[in-house]
C-alpha cells in the first residue's frame, strides 16, 4: 500500500469515526458514513466500525432528510416565483439600496460555499446550515486533537524502542 493510498484509508477511518461518536446524529455525519458506504471498502469498514445495524439507521435518517429536502425545494420555489411577483412591481422602487443588494448577495454567494463545504449540507436549510457547520467544525478540531496525540504516542513509542536498541 503507498502513501496516499494508506492516507485515503485513515481519512477514512477518521472520518466514519468522527461520524459515528455523534451520539444525536447530524446531517453531516449520515453524510459522510452514506459517503463511505458507496464503496466496497467503505462498506466494510462502516460495517467494522459501527455495525451493519448503522445502515437501518442510514435509511430512516435519510428518508426523512429527503422529506425535508422537497419541502425546501418547494419553500424555494414559492420564493422565487413571490420574489417575481415583487420584483415586477419594484422596478420603480428604489428604496433598496445598492449596499443591501451587494450584502444579500454576499450572504447567498458565501451560503452556496458553506452549503458543499459542509457534508449534507445540501439538503439542510439555511439556518440549520450555521448550527451544523459549527458542530462539523467542533468535529474536525477534536479529529485533528485526537490525530496529533496518535501521532505524539507513536514519536514516543518509535523514540523508546530506538533507545532500547541503542542499549
Amino acid at each position: 500500500m503507498n502513501t496516499m493510498e494508506r492516507k485515503k484509508k485513515v481519512k477514512l477511518c477518521a472520518d466514519i469515526a468522527m461520524a459515528s461518536a455523534k451520539t444525536t446524529p447530524t446531517s453531516w455525519s449520515n453524510a459522510l458514513i452514506s459517503n463511505a458506504r458507496k464503496c466496497e471498502q467503505g462498506t466494510v469498514l462502516v460495517d467494522k466500525l459501527i455495525g451493519p445495524e448503522s445502515q437501518l439507521k442510514l435509511q430512516k435518517v435519510s428518508n426523512n432528510m429527503i422529506s425535508f429536502h422537497k419541502r425546501v425545494q418547494c419553500k424555494k420555489i414559492l420564493k422565487r416565483s413571490c420574489n417575481a411577483a415583487k420584483k415586477t412591481k419594484r422596478v420603480g422602487d428604489s428604496r433598496l439600496n445598492v449596499a443591501t443588494i451587494i450584502a444579500k448577495r454576499l450572504v447567498k454567494k458565501r451560503t452556496k460555499v458553506l452549503k458543499r463545504l459542509v457534508p449534507g449540507g445540501e439538503s439542510v436549510d439555511e439556518f440549520s446550515l450555521i448550527k451544523e457547520a459549527l458542530d462539523y467544525i467542533l468535529s474536525l478540531k477534536v479529529q485533528v486533537d485526537v490525530m496529533r496525540s496518535v501521532v505524539n504516542a507513536t514519536e514516543v513509542l518509535n523514540g523508546d524502542k530506538v533507545m532500547k536498541s541503542v542499549k
